[in-house]
């Protein structure tokens, strides 16, 4: 007994074999979990918390003054320069539901479901400039090559439907996100534990259709033969990434019939595509919510949206706080309230994690650029405080956790680094990130990396 309570405590990695020839079979969780999938919703460039979700009057009472210099020394802007002036919040705030929270009038859907959500108003990060934040975010390390979150879950987990693959990504909003696929790639990890990215209208995932002229047999006697080639391969190499070739091919052919089926929402109802303002057959926010509650629903671990747009700087009228910002809350606020409604009314709140959150939160200046105001209405980037939100399995209702100063400038109480947050998802999902790691130069590589990280237990119900 003290032999095993000494292992526990040393935090030694955790030894998961997978299968080769069936690596996202489910695994079993380290420690009893709370989350059984996760949807995550991410607004790449970064919304602004001052107008959406962080209330401060105060602020507003700054609008137009210059920036007190203790906001400005030692701090680096991405665009800010000299003495900026103060930006009062752009849009009326109103407290909702029982447990009172905040919300602005951008988001008066979304607002109905706050005592369903766990605001988290205090995060931090290291990161000033997109890429590198959203690499942290998702990966935990500003530099490429490391495993994003859903690939460390599906590593660890597995996946409920051998038919699909574990991590699937939707994106909306025309644009990819700035570092591309690396915020789904599996990094050090086996390749087929990275995002697999599908399409919200056209085929859905690229080249999982047959050419002209290839029917499914012939497709299958060609696999058959690669698959004898890579068996002769690996009983002369015994390389691992061999079987899981053959492994991901023997996917690829399955998913020719289940992802065809799963990723079409013509199929759905009218109510449906009315609660979610769905339109068949173009890419849009509204479209992918509605294919992630599909997705959720046939067995799918870890699904991935990311939305373009939401960088509001002021430099033109789509990157305005008072212009562009607004259709962007509109393209969101409906869909959102409806994937909620729709996991709930499905009972499978009580096993599925929706998290919502952009990479770095905006400053309470206004921007200016070279000294100069800027035209439109923007803010700049702030890694000094943001704010996400969960919703479902294993996180506390109509709770908000943390608090920034009187300006939403600084994480002024209980400061939640994405180290600390990533940590209180592997726990929700049933690992301790101590122990969820990979030997690689050295060290044992872990999503939270090196630096202090724990668990925010006040989340967690």
């Amino acid at each position: 007994m003290w032999l095993g309570n000494q292992l526990a405590q040393a935090k030694t990695p955790l030894s998961i074999q997978h299968d080769p020839s069936a690596p996202l079979a489910p695994q079993l969780p380290q420690i009893s979990p709370k989350v059984k999938r996760v949807i995550y919703l991410h607004m790449i460039g970064a919304p602004s918390q001052l107008e959406l979700f962080d209330y401060k009057p105060e602020l507003a009472k700054y609008d137009g003054k210059d920036c007190p210099q203790e906001y400005l020394e030692g701090q680096r802007f991405a665009f800010i320069q000299g003495t900026p002036q103060m930006l009062g919040p752009v849009y009326d705030f109103k407290q909702h539901g029982q447990s009172g929270a905040w919300v602005s009038d951008r988001l008066p859907e979304l607002s109905k479901h706050v005592d369903d959500l766990c605001f988290v108003k205090s995060m931090v990060t290291d990161q000033f400039n997109h890429g590198p934040a959203q690499l942290m975010v998702h990966t935990g390390q500003a530099r490429l090559g490391a495993p994003s979150i859903g690939s460390w879950v599906t590593w660890g987990l597995g996946t409920e439907n051998q038919n699909l693959p574990g991590f699937m990504v939707l994106l909306s909003g025309g644009r990819v996100p700035r570092v591309g696929k690396s915020l789904w790639g599996s990094g050090y990890l086996p390749s087929v534990y990275q995002g697999v990215q599908c399409r919200s209208f056209g085929d859905p995932v690229l080249n999982a259709a047959n050419p002209k002229g290839i029917s499914q047999k012939a497709r299958r006697a060609t696999l058959d033969a690669l698959q004898e080639l890579n068996h002769e391969t690996f009983s002369q190499l015994a390389d691992p990434e061999t079987t899981t070739r053959i492994a991901q091919y023997e996917m690829a052919f399955r998913m020719q019939t289940s992802v065809p089926e799963v990723m079409t929402i013509d199929d759905e109802p009218a109510h449906v595509h009315e609660m979610y303002g769905t339109e068949p057959g173009k890419e849009s926010f509204a479209n992918n919510c509605l294919l992630a509650r599909k997705l959720a629903e046939n067995g799918v671990r870890f699904i991935q949206l990311y939305d373009w747009g939401w960088d509001s700087h002021g430099a033109d009228k789509k990157e305005a706080l008072n212009e562009g910002f607004v259709g962007k809350c509109r393209s969101i606020d409906k869909p959102i309230s409806a994937l909620l409604t729709d996991l709930k009314q499905r009972g499978m709140m009580d096993d599925t994690l929706v998290v919502w959150g952009g990479e770095f939160g905006r400053t309470p200046m206004q921007e200016n650029r070279n000294g100069a105001e800027m035209t439109y209405l923007g803010r700049d980037h702030n890694p000094n405080a943001f704010t996400i939100w969960m919703a479902g399995a294993g996180v506390k209702k109509g709770t908000t956790y943390g608090e920034t100063d009187d300006m939403g400038y600084l994480a002024a109480r209980n400061p939640v680094h994405l180290r600390d947050f990533h940590a209180t998802l592997l726990e929700l999902v049933g690992f301790d990130h101590h122990r969820l790691s990979v030997p690689l130069q050295g060290l044992n590589q872990k999503l939270t990396g090196v630096k202090p990280a724990k668990a925010i237990k006040d989340l967690i119900a």
